[in-house]
């Protein structure tokens, strides 16, 4: 009875589907939701867009091939490739930087330059599934390179657009902090989190090139949960 229970549950869980062609499709995945490898029991991401695409098209196992991923708490645009083809061309993509990944965070404090480019090393450290800044020399570091701007000012808070140079592991929540101002609800990073606040970081904007048309195409989406700015 609970199993039957547990597979009528997840049914009812849909994607939230911006877009898709039959060659790839753009979600906004929810804070908290995992892009794929959820513990058992859990939906993520991946399993939930296939499950759509197996009851649309009704075949038992579409091809369907993660591209990019966010943080679990992070909310916002990801990307999907539908074939092999465009798997491939979105991926080359990511990695030579022309899918553009844009975001928005609510960070304590006022940075003193409303704009500005942060630049540092970053270390993941596997027991705590941390990242730290450290040295150039340190075996094992990566250069991590972001650039803000500082949308508005209320309160103790602050509204930033974020674009990332690079895509290290908790990149934006490691930099933001190590420069004084860490992420609102980031109970990894910022001592004064409370749980509970939610992470407030969404990638809002992503830019690509369609793999098989070679047309621009560009995505938006609003951030939910973050506190009044």
């Amino acid at each position: 009875m609970r199993r039957a229970l547990f597979f009528a549950e997840r049914k009812t869980i849909m994607p939230d589907i911006i877009y898709e062609d039959g060659h790839l499709i753009v979600c906004k995945k929810p804070a908290g939701l995992a892009v794929q490898s959820a513990s058992f029991g859990r939906q993520d991401l991946e399993s939930m867009v296939r499950t759509c695409l197996a009851e649309k098209e009704g075949r038992a196992n579409p091809y369907l091939a993660v591209v990019h991923r966010l943080d679990q708490p992070v909310q916002g645009l990801i990307v999907f490739a539908k074939t092999k083809k465009a798997a491939a061309s979105l991926s080359a993509q990511v990695q030579d930087g022309r899918m553009k990944k844009e975001y928005l965070a609510a960070v304590c404090g006022h940075p003193e330059k409303k704009k500005g480019r942060l630049i540092s090393f970053l270390k993941k450290d596997p027991k705590g599934n941390v990242a730290r800044t450290v040295s150039e020399q340190t075996p094992g570091a990566k250069r991590a390179v972001l650039d803000y701007e500082v949308l508005r000012e209320q309160g103790e808070l602050s509204l930033l657009k974020i674009f990332l140079q690079t895509g290290r592991f908790h990149q934006i929540r490691v930099q933001m902090a190590e420069a004084g101002f860490p992420l609102y609800g980031d109970t990894k990073y910022n001592p004064q989190a409370q749980k509970g606040q939610g992470l407030a970081l969404c990638a809002n904007h992503l830019e690509l090139v369609h793999p098989i048309t070679g047309k621009k195409m560009a995505f938006d989406c609003m951030p939910q949960g973050f506190p009044e700015i």
